[in-house]
């Protein structure tokens, strides 16, 4: 599929669910959220339709997301139904790492082919601070077990938070040093509760980085669905990576669309536009559905406006982190 930019559309990021056991500042308040009804949330049926209908027409690369994943039951075998539907190369995850010790071994028997994980201190009182309620100890347990079992492509996904200091920072970016992991740094967006939040820039945390552990060299080698910008250091078994939408915009090669855990597709994290393929998926109209996703992907804007419009109001649990 090919929207009105000529931009290849062959990466669909899911959500399966807007659950989450963690509550970070910058995606959801502590209290007071509505989350969906079980009936209105996509079942594993219509998940499964979608992906084959999407996969006929060229959809190639499928991301899990949330909320976060694994508070779905069934999220693991779901990968592994999506890995047998014809046309469909790669399905990876992102996870909070809270019950990834529990899953890891599952979650490589079902073929998974990579794993993006959310750290955003190594220090457990600050991880505590940022998630109200989470254990930096369960993280850190989650992600040796994925480390053991071998699960691949496993990235530490980083949110540039203001608060973030120079020693965190090299404290992260440090875990790509001795184990065969990904460091990506992500520039804080302004959705939800992120919006008027300071950051830090690809810049600012180029420079800690470089001052402390050398020269960051360029790495041109794609190394998942992402558009992240990967680079080298001296001695470091893993890459760094930065992910700047608004420093470093790279709508121009985006590839994808995003489908939140009721069903409503998305062409742009940052527009509110979108269509609910819900009753197609529930009546498996599949004509109905095709029709509703190719007229979404010519709607699909040249670029996001987070400099100039307000955009999806939603919570980013609520839109698919």
């Amino acid at each position: 599929m090919r929207d009105s930019f000529n931009r290849e559309i062959d990466y669909v990021r899911l959500s399966v669910t807007d659950r989450c056991n963690l509550r970070c500042t910058y995606c959801m308040p502590e209290k007071g959220m509505c989350f969906l009804k079980k009936e209105e949330v996509l079942s594993q049926e219509e998940i499964l339709f979608l992906l084959t209908a999407l996969a006929e027409q060229g959809i190639k690369k499928v991301k899990i997301t949330g909320g976060e994943p694994l508070v779905r039951r069934d999220t693991v075998a779901l990968i592994a139904k999506i890995k047998e539907i014809k046309g469909i190369e790669k399905v990876t995850m992102t996870t909070n790492g809270i019950q990834l010790i529990r899953h890891a071994q599952a979650l490589k028997d079902a073929g998974l082919d990579g794993l993006n994980i959310s750290v955003d201190t190594l220090d457990p009182i600050e991880f505590r601070t940022i998630t109200r309620v989470g254990e930096l100890t369960r993280v850190l347990d989650g992600l040796k077990a994925a480390l053991k079992v071998g699960l691949p492509n496993i990235k530490i996904n980083t949110v540039a938070r203001g608060e973030l200091t120079d020693q965190e920072i090299l404290e992260i970016a440090g875990l790509a040093q001795n184990e065969a992991l990904h460091v990506r740094f992500i520039e804080l967006m302004p959705i939800g509760l992120g919006k008027g939040c300071p950051g830090r820039t690809q810049e600012e945390l180029f420079s800690v980085i470089q001052s402390a552990y050398g020269r960051l060299n360029p790495f041109e080698q794609r190394l998942g669905n992402g558009p992240a910008s990967y680079f080298s250091l001296p001695d470091f078994q893993g890459k760094i990576g930065f992910i700047s939408a608004l420093g470093h915009c790279f709508c121009a090669a985006c590839d994808r669309i995003r489908i939140t855990a009721d069903g409503n597709l998305k062409t742009c994290l940052h527009m509110d536009e979108g269509c609910s393929l819900k009753p197609a998926l529930t009546a498996q109209n599949k004509e109905l559905l095709l029709t509703q996703i190719f007229s979404a992907i010519q709607q699909k804007p040249e670029k996001h406006h987070f400099f100039e419009t307000q955009g999806d109001s939603r919570f980013m649990s609520q839109i698919g982190g």
